[in-house]
């Protein structure tokens, strides 16, 4: 998934966050599952197999999903420090489109890690209905905890809008 030198060409990963413990002080705070950390791990190493490193990503600050943030990039050797968002917590599929809406266009692959079912709507949203078969049906059979969903976009980040991204590449990660 390496972009071309010279195109407007960018990268959208959407992810889930990995399985975390069924209990926590609060929702907010459930920390991952080991299965969770291993997971993230190898979803990182996926991202990675695939040459897909991030310019920017936006991580909701839940604590498993900033847990699901250091495993994966630890995982995938990225020197990043994520856009850490409360708002994403409980955002709805419109707002974390705003939020990708105003990343600057610098940057060209971009990843999100929040949670259900605002990513999974949101991935459906972006579908532009152009990708493999195969790819659409894995996409729409689901969004299990560790699932990324790869999109190539060609546009301003501001213009990111229904039905405007394809579906490149869709993972459940498993470790």
């Amino acid at each position: 998934m390496q972009l071309p030198a010279g195109t407007t060409t960018r990268l959208i990963a959407l992810m889930r966050h990995t399985k975390a413990q069924q209990h926590g002080p609060t929702d907010f705070d459930r920390p991952l599952a080991d299965r969770g950390r291993r997971d993230a791990a190898a979803a990182g190493a996926w991202l990675s197999d695939q040459g897909f490193e991030p310019d920017h990503a936006i991580v909701s600050a839940a604590l498993r999903t900033r847990e699901t943030w250091a495993s994966l990039a630890a995982a995938a050797d990225w020197d990043l420090d994520p856009e850490l968002d409360p708002g994403f917590y409980a955002a709805g599929a419109e707002t974390a489109l705003d939020l990708v809406r105003v990343v600057d266009d610098d940057v060209r692959r971009l990843l999100l890690i929040g949670h259900n079912p605002t990513i999974g709507v949101l991935a459906q949203v972006l579908d532009d209905g152009d990708s493999d078969p195969d790819l659409a049906g894995q996409l729409l059979s689901g969004y299990p905890t560790g699932a990324v969903a790869v999109f190539e976009y060609d546009g301003a980040w501001a213009d990111l809008a229904a039905g405007s991204a394809r579906l490149v590449a869709f993972h459940v990660a498993r470790g």
